[in-house]
């Protein structure tokens, strides 16, 4: 039986007490269009128990030969698929691998594409978190730090990217580069990167407390025009001086790259000192500086990396969190105090906050430091929870033991640390130090416990003043077997009047919530507000309702409150309710119409309006939908005709008008906005809103295939053949759902980018009697999937295609029935997340149908 590509956290442990890898030479060729490419690993390594063995991974298409210690292995004895067997180890060992690996198109490995505007071939890696093995043979674990040097063989006209700075190449007379970088400093496996092709380049530098950095950007040549480079580099700048003088460490690499790469599964990825980026986030049609916002938060996401996670990195994916929850945070601190973005915290609760609470209170929800056996429960983990819970739960930390106390601990870890791997305990260590508190019991409440709280204020009025205020706290209210946690919360109370000039903050209180009840005794005796917002500044990581006449005033009167993050907290707490059958779909859908055409943060109304978007697909009684859809179809046309014209409010309500057009006279208007017959003064038809409502057209059966391939031929792009791929996903015919089913089902040749596009179009909630026979064939294949799959496109698979718009029993049987065979983890979680999703949404629909 062949070796599983999984590796338990109890493997790695043994593999890391047995031995410690000092360095990696890797020697790769690219020069060839054939679908692998050769790949020569050199690895230095000491073993502590001489004579004992260990294996090194390795995914390859085949393997020629493996030298330890100047012997010849026998391949037939020692290659078990994804494992080489390293047998008869001595104190200090030297072993080569040499092999074919193969060129990947899922956005894992070394991953190929070719731009189809000028034909150019275009690499770039992504190994987190273990497909560093599907390039160069290696201990695939981030414990096992060791140096990195990289020899690569190139088209002589193309650029190299890696961790170390780009050195002169060396040419031959076939027109080749060989590219001959220096060793990085300690690094894992996981952040090393290759980035190659005839990028386009920018070039810059930051000059900084601890001396000059280059910072260079890169994207694919055909993308150049769309650049904002100047742009880009000042965030980074921004970032760069932030977090020099907040962690008192100076930026651990020699340069700073970042490149925007094709086909991208995630935002980005922290690769040290060589950053690759979605490049969806070169903006090249107008978007709303919401993107703008979104983009500065992912550049300072990764920059924030560069120290935690790449200077001082986990020993095992149980602390992932130390990773990302702290970026995350970093992120958003760094934006309000450093970037012109001084709202990104609005953003961070109407967004990832939601998120996260959605997460949190699934199934498989886990706590923040994560209990990951194996690497088929971690590559799931990449969630809410891990990233916006987290970084929750550190500004919770921050509030609660002072900013200045925080960041002293940060940089004696950084110091202590440096280029070594840590756990929970050594951070919470150097925190107690420098903040004299002792974190056992927030660490127990907030980083080792599942679940979302509840906090909802009881009050007692007479004669319109509070008699008394309590805040009462619920415990995690979904999952079986979650523990019932009350957590110590440090919240503001907001007493808002309605006043001339809408919603004051009258006075805002600070205190600490702990337990089930908890008494406001400050408020007693003092004159009832219109509004009283639990959570006010958005300390903690808790959902919240409102009191009766607070609702009242919030439904009323929440385009009157000045305070776009007050106003998010509400709207978060609506849709909130709204998720938990608590208001119906109608109602959110009246308090939206009612207040959207006065929110003033733009982020705020496409994420909203999106909320609303999928309230109706899902949550809505069947019979309520279609008018719920045409009210909000009317609603937002209104208010993007009387929208400044050319304003960010006009594209978003444009938006979101096309996306929920269903009768014959919406349906016209979105041609005549495509043929040019319509005007709108202001909205530029550009080259991404025409596929916006093409595909609309699509799907509701007003636009065929050929009107799909005139677009294309005007826009035979990388882009261009997403957008299509989805517009002909999309139609209404039965011919059109088995065309893509088998796209997205039976071939394994299709992009990763086509791949969830083809979803995207497949699933349409005005299509349900279409997808209903593929309920039953969705589930009939997920074992090839899984088997013939990579990882990530069986994850992609198993998602977006679980029938989570056909909300009924039968779904539920069908997925019982599946979850009750064997199944790996990440697989049985994502079904069973689907499953609560379907569920939810029953519950919801009830609720919807009582009026």
């Amino acid at each position: 039986m062949t070796a599983s590509e999984n590796l338990t956290r109890a493997e790695a442990k043994e593999r890391s007490a047995l031995i410690a890898v000092e360095s990696y030479d890797v020697t790769i060729d690219v020069t060839n269009l054939e679908p692998t490419f050769p790949s020569v690993t050199t690895v230095a390594f000491t073993c502590r128990e001489p004579g004992s063995s260990t294996w090194i991974d390795l995914i390859a298409h085949s393997v020629h030969s493996v030298v330890l210690n100047g012997t010849a292995l026998d391949l037939s004895a020692v290659v078990d698929g994804p494992r080489i067997t390293l047998p008869a180890l001595q104190a200090s060992n030297v072993v080569t691998v040499t092999a074919q690996c193969t060129y990947m198109n899922t956005g894992e490995g070394l991953h190929r594409f070719v731009d189809p505007v000028d034909k150019e071939t275009y690499l770039y890696t992504q190994f987190e978190s273990a497909d560093a093995r599907r390039m160069y043979a290696c201990f695939e674990q981030p414990d096992l730090k060791a140096t990195w040097q990289l020899t690569v063989t190139t088209p002589g006209h193309w650029k190299v990217v890696s961790n170390s700075p780009t050195p002169d190449p060396a040419l031959d007379d076939d027109g080749h580069a060989t590219w001959a970088f220096e060793p990085t400093p300690r690094i894992s496996t996981y952040i090393t990167a290759l980035v190659a092709g005839p990028y386009h380049r920018v070039q810059d530098s930051y000059t900084g407390t601890y001396g000059t950095y280059p910072l260079d950007v890169y994207c694919r040549e055909s993308l150049a025009q769309f650049l904002d480079s100047d742009e880009i580099l000042t965030v980074t700048k921004q970032g760069f001086a932030f977090f020099e003088e907040q962690f008192g460490v100076a930026y651990p690499f020699a340069k700073y790259d970042q490149l925007f790469v094709p086909e991208f599964n995630a935002g980005a990825m922290e690769n040290a000192g060589c950053v690759t980026i979605l490049e969806d986030y070169v903006f090249r049609s107008r978007v709303t500086d919401a993107a703008y916002e979104q983009r500065a938060n992912t550049i300072l996401h990764e920059l924030a990396h560069m120290w935690f996670g790449d200077l001082v990195t986990m020993t095992w994916w149980d602390d992932l969190w130390l990773n990302e929850s702290f970026a995350e945070w970093a992120a958003h601190w760094a934006n309000v105090n450093a970037t012109r973005y001084t709202d990104a915290w609005t953003t961070f609760a109407n967004l990832r906050k939601a998120w996260a609470y959605r997460q949190d209170q699934l199934p498989s929800t886990h706590p923040i430091a994560a209990d990951m056996v194996d690497l088929d429960a971690v590559r799931v983990n990449f969630d809410g929870i891990t990233y916006a819970k987290g970084a929750s739960a550190l500004r919770q930390l921050v509030a609660w033991v002072g900013e200045e106390q925080f960041l002293a601990g940060v940089r004696n870890y950084f110091t202590k640390h440096a280029w070594q791997n840590t756990e929970l305990r050594d951070l919470l260590s150097e925190l107690e130090a420098t903040s004299g508190r002792d974190l056992s019991g927030w660490t127990h409440e907030w980083l080792q416990t599942s679940g979302v709280n509840l906090l909802r204020p009881v009050v007692d009025v007479a004669d319109g003043r509070y008699v008394s205020v309590g805040i009462e706290q619920e415990p995690p209210s979904s999952p079986e077997g979650v523990a019932a946690t009350l957590r110590s919360h440090r919240i503001a109370l907001g007493l808002y009047d309605l006043g001339t000039e809408g919603l004051v903050l009258r006075e805002r209180i600070e205190l600490d919530v702990i337990g089930a009840r908890t008494e406001v005794a400050q408020l007693a005796g003092v004159a009832q507000p219109d509004l009283l917002l639990v959570n006010d500044g958005d300390l903690t990581f808790a959902k919240v309702r409102l009191d009766t006449r607070s609702w009242l005033t919030a439904t009323e009167h929440l385009g009157d409150l000045n305070d776009p993050l007050a106003r998010a907290l509400i709207w978060g707490a609506a849709w909130d309710m709204t998720r938990d059958a608590e208001a119906s779909t109608g109602d959110f859908l009246r308090l939206v119409l009612s207040g959207i055409g006065r929110e003033s943060d733009v982020g705020v109304v496409q994420g909203v309006l999106r909320q609303l978007r999928l309230a109706i697909d899902q949550f809505a009684a069947p019979e309520n939908r279609t008018g719920y859809l045409s009210r909000l179809a009317d609603a937002t046309r209104a208010l993007a005709e009387a929208a400044a014209p050319g304003s960010d409010h006009q594209l978003a309500f444009a938006r979101a008008f096309v996306g929920a057009a269903t009768d014959g006279a919406q349906l016209d208007a979105v041609a005549a906005l495509l043929d040019g017959s319509l005007v709108w003064e202001g909205l530029a038809i550009d080259t991404d809103l025409r596929w916006f409502l093409l595909q609309r057209l699509a799907a509701t059966g007003r636009a065929e295939v050929d009107a799909i391939e005139r677009e294309l031929d005007s826009d035979d792009t990388a882009t261009g053949r997403r957008q299509a791929a989805l517009a002909r996903a999309a139609r209404p015919t039965a011919e059109a759902k088995e065309l893509a089913w088998a796209d997205i089902v039976d071939r394994t040749d299709l992009p990763n980018a086509i791949l969830e596009a083809t979803i995207g179009g497949f699933v349409q909630g005005d299509q349900l009697d279409l997808l209903r026979p593929y309920r039953s064939r969705y589930f009939e294949s997920l074992p090839r999937v899984w088997q013939e799959r990579t990882t990530e496109m069986a994850q992609d698979i198993t998602v977006g295609m679980y029938p989570m718009l056909l909300v009924d029993d039968e779904t539920i049987a069908a997925t019982d029935a599946y979850l009750s065979g064997e199944l790996n983890a990440g697989q049985r979680r994502l079904i069973g997340e689907g499953r609560d999703g379907v569920l939810r949404a029953m519950r919801a629909r009830a609720r919807d149908a009582q009026g």
